[in-house]
């Protein structure tokens, strides 16, 4: 008698609808891990965006909104272009975008080459960086309206101390705030001494990041020290420079507090007028808070528009 064959057994596969279920508890706890893992990261970040819909993109979609509405005896409705209309009609308009047109050149020619002279003087320093640096970050730290009425107290024409400086070199006293010529320029030199802290030390990181290599073979081509700025040192800073422009000018377009503290706003004959203050004025002095929203949208729109052109300026140019 010949023996049973065995026939090979047939691999079973597990049904899918076992492992179903365990894939799926496996992934929900491999989720809830990475919630409790996250859960602090995540708080930040609901928190951050927050603040920014509440106080950056919630007033800007209302001030979009106000621009084209009027309120007249409590009652708000839609005033189409009127008033941009009014805003461009105002002569005040014009003459508050040339006064911030002129404070965005000169704060421009001091307040963009002072920082960066200083940071190329500070780096050539080998001790006492430190205490260097917090002297010349220490403006920064000063709530900016003491840093005002500091220079409005420099300012005074009886007793500032600008004009006793000047009297000790027997030169003309100026009414620095008062006259027309030189009320501008004191709005200037006050918001450069204000914020050039923080440009200094970003230019200051920046020369430091600079290989010393390329310093000693200028010097080895007979280089000096104007000829190493210009060929080596603002070559490798240019992308802090284009930045930090970018951002200058954006910010002084938009200067209030310094004109508002020192001259009042207007200054004498309207010189230091800017656009920022001729919108406080639509909005709280004259209650128009269309024609207050028309203008800084107008001002939105001017920016915007500049930022644009030089961030496409500045791709072309590296390309």
């Amino acid at each position: 008698m010949s023996a049973p064959t065995l026939s090979p057994r047939k691999a079973t596969r597990p049904r899918p609808g076992h492992s179903g279920p365990a894939r799926r508890d496996s992934a929900r706890e491999e989720f809830l891990r990475a919630v409790r893992r996250n859960i602090s990261a995540h708080g930040f970040l609901i928190g951050a965006v927050l603040c920014f819909s509440l106080f950056s993109w919630y007033p800007m979609v209302r001030e979009f909104i106000l621009a084209f509405q009027k309120n007249e005896d409590g009652k708000t409705t839609w005033a189409g272009w009127s008033n941009l209309t009014y805003v461009f009609n105002d002569p005040a308009f014009w003459q508050a975008w040339r006064n911030t047109l002129l404070f965005t050149v000169l704060a421009l020619l001091l307040g963009f080459l002072v920082p960066f002279v200083i940071a190329v003087v500070l780096n050539e320093f080998r001790h006492g960086q430190g205490y260097l640096r917090l002297l010349v970050y220490l403006p920064v730290m000063l709530p900016p309206v003491a840093s005002v009425l500091l220079f409005k107290y420099f300012y005074d024409p009886g007793y500032g101390l600008f004009n006793r400086i000047l009297a000790i070199f027997h030169l003309p006293e100026q009414q620095w705030l008062q006259d027309t010529t030189t009320s501008m320029l004191s709005v200037v030199i006050a918001a450069t001494w204000m914020n050039m802290g923080g440009a200094t030390l970003i230019y200051l990181a920046a020369l430091q990041g600079i290989p010393g290599e390329l310093y000693e073979a200028a010097e080895l081509d007979g280089a000096g020290l104007l000829r190493k700025i210009w060929h080596v040192t603002i070559p490798q800073t240019r992308l802090i420079l284009s930045l930090l422009l970018l951002m200058q000018i954006i910010a002084t377009m938009q200067v209030f507090t310094e004109p508002f503290l020192l001259t009042n706003g207007a200054g004498p004959e309207g010189s230091t007028t800017t656009v920022v203050y001729l919108i406080y004025q639509y909005a709280f002095n004259f209650n128009n808070y269309g024609s207050a929203a028309a203008l800084g949208l107008v001002l939105l729109v001017v920016l915007a528009g500049f930022s644009a052109v030089y961030v496409r300026l500045s791709r072309s140019s590296e390309d």
